[in-house]
């Protein structure tokens, strides 16, 4: 397999309440709606977990998804809460505005011993680690880290079969991604063992096409998880993309997007913002 050109694109959230998170993201974090998306029915690729039902999708972050890491918000209808589990460590942005807003609006905010910034925890109780300094590039958004309960495992995983470039590394911890100015990827070990109970996410690349199929032989001749193989997806009127659903070894869920199909769908949309607004206030799930 040749080297792969990956881009570090999304860390996929499921909410139970989307008011409460669209407070948070936007009024606290100061993130931007970039594209809202209902859907009927299931994602074939498990997008939405293991729910057959309506769902809807909604991009959240400081740019676009071309040139920024942002956080996809995952609701399916009915579903108000998901039970937590230690797989997922945090967000880390930097931001000299976030602190300040959440004191105006008394959002709970804490320190916590070993981590560098303050933090903040979501409506479902994903944490978000502030630091009060301006980004050093054009996205806030720095890293996002994962628990695993075997580092050297992780490391044979995701530097030498997927081929993140290591940046850091500890005793306890790495840090990867597939290139400069693009938010990484910190892989920690934990002593407990790795629970990824309801609500496990999921972190995707954008990849060339002609790269997913190589990659998905690879995975398949190490002996690794593809909990969904190659297959294309459809958003009603917009680009159909190519996915591979992989699985590292704790479980970790990993999408590889095409790029060229990804870049297609991800424009952002002017009336996001207003299509989610709508959504929500019609929402018979949502607490008025």
């Amino acid at each position: 397999m040749s080297a792969i050109s990956g881009r570090a694109l999304h860390y996929v959230f499921k909410i139970g309440d989307r008011a409460k998170n669209s407070f948070f993201f936007r009024q606290i974090l100061g993130m931007s709606v970039l594209r809202h998306e209902e859907f009927k029915e299931g994602c074939d690729a498990a997008c939405n977990g293991p729910y057959d039902n309506r769902w809807s999708k909604t991009m959240v972050g400081y740019g676009p998804e071309s040139s920024h890491f942002v956080i996809e918000l995952t609701y399916n209808y009915g579903v108000s809460s998901y039970e937590i589990g230690n797989d997922f460590g945090g967000v880390t942005i930097h931001s000299k505005d976030i602190l300040s807003r959440a004191a105006e609006h008394s959002y709970p905010v804490t320190q916590v011993a070993g981590k560098a910034g303050s933090l903040l925890i979501s409506p479902d109780g994903y944490k978000f680690y502030v630091i009060d300094q301006p980004s050093a590039g054009s996205d806030p958004v720095q890293s996002v880290e994962l628990n695993v309960s075997n580092l050297q495992n992780s490391r044979k995983y995701w530097h030498d079969l997927l081929q993140l470039k290591v940046i850091e590394e500890s005793e306890a911890s790495l840090r990867l991604s597939y290139g400069e100015q693009q938010a990484s990827l910190e892989i920690t070990q934990i002593a407990e063992p790795i629970n990824r109970a309801k609500a496990y996410g999921r972190i995707a690349f954008a990849i060339p096409a002609a790269q997913q199929p190589p990659l998905h032989e690879a995975v398949k001749a190490a002996g690794g998880a593809i909990l969904t193989p190659l297959i294309t997806l459809d958003t009603p009127g917009k680009a159909t993309v190519s996915v591979v659903i992989l699985g590292d070894p704790d479980g970790h869920e990993i999408c590889f997007v095409d790029e060229e199909g990804f870049g297609q769908l991800s424009q952002v949309e002017s009336d996001g913002e207003q299509r989610l607004d709508r959504y929500i206030e019609k929402d018979p799930f949502q607490q008025k």
